[in-house]
């Protein structure tokens, strides 16, 4: 039986080892700024071959270019909207990273999209179905298409990034609190689908309150220099990513 608070306590207090993700290929969605981006370079630094994928080449780029920079093994870039891409353009997506890598060792779904804060009543349809397809269909087709390649891999995570809305409804959040609702549906489905199946293990993380632009659009009035930066909650990501957290699965964490 796993301990759920043992386990939250070993996310915040996680200090990676410098090898930790050495020969392990991990996928980071929205990987161009914000927490993606953080955590690709906390990734990349302990040894991963990152796959970076985002919307944006340009910030690719940039982040591409930081980990080469550092020294790191080269990362992957793969250009995707996830508002607009298909199922098929996912199972392509896994064709080329076989022929490429072979196998994923992680898959952080990372990438969202906020979408309006107002009343359910006055909720745009168009916005509604955006946020829902980011947020809860892309997760799915990307993870569905990468089953067969976690599945090559000899100890697989994969990580959701959920909310504290997405674990209590509040108010005016709409089609965010109700797609990561369905974030922490589909982790432990998942989960409890693969446990003692596969080595692929799900789990669900909360990075709360970050120094990001989402959480600026979010927050306007909030300053902040008072928040936590994607640097300081990258223990949480490194635990559930890496060898550290084997055996964990179906747990909802906290990365502060």
């Amino acid at each position: 039986m796993i301990d759920h608070a043992q386990i939250q306590q070993q996310a915040l207090s996680y200090a990676c080892p410098e090898d930790a993700f050495k020969d392990r290929v991990i996928l980071v969605t929205g990987a161009g700024d914000g927490i993606g981006r953080g955590i690709a370079l906390a990734l990349a630094s302990h040894g991963a071959t990152v796959i970076l994928l985002g919307r944006t080449q340009e910030k690719l780029e940039a982040v591409y270019d930081q980990i080469k920079a550092g020294g790191y093994p080269e990362p992957a870039l793969a250009p995707v909207n996830l508002e607009v891409a298909r199922p098929q353009d996912y199972e392509e997506l896994a064709t080329l990273f076989e022929r490429e890598f072979g196998r994923l060792d992680g898959i952080l779904h990372n990438a969202s999209m906020l979408g309006e804060l107002t009343p359910l009543e006055q909720y745009g349809y168009e916005t509604w179905e955006s946020v829902m397809q980011v947020n809860a269909n892309a997760p799915f087709y990307l993870t569905r298409a990468m089953m067969p390649l976690l599945q090559k891999s000899e100890d697989a995570s994969v990580v959701f990034t959920s909310s504290s809305v997405g674990r209590k409804g509040r108010a005016f959040w709409g089609a965010y609190s109700a797609s990561k609702f369905a974030t922490e549906g589909l982790m432990q489905i998942l989960a409890d689908e693969q446990e003692n199946v596969s080595s692929i293990r799900s789990n669900s993380i909360n990075p709360g309150a970050t120094r990001t632009n989402m959480r600026a659009l979010a927050y306007p009035a909030e300053d902040a220099n008072t928040l936590k930066t994607p640097a300081d909650i990258a223990p949480a990501y490194l635990f559930l990513l890496g060898p550290a957290s084997k055996g964990v699965t179906g747990q909802a964490v906290n990365a502060q």
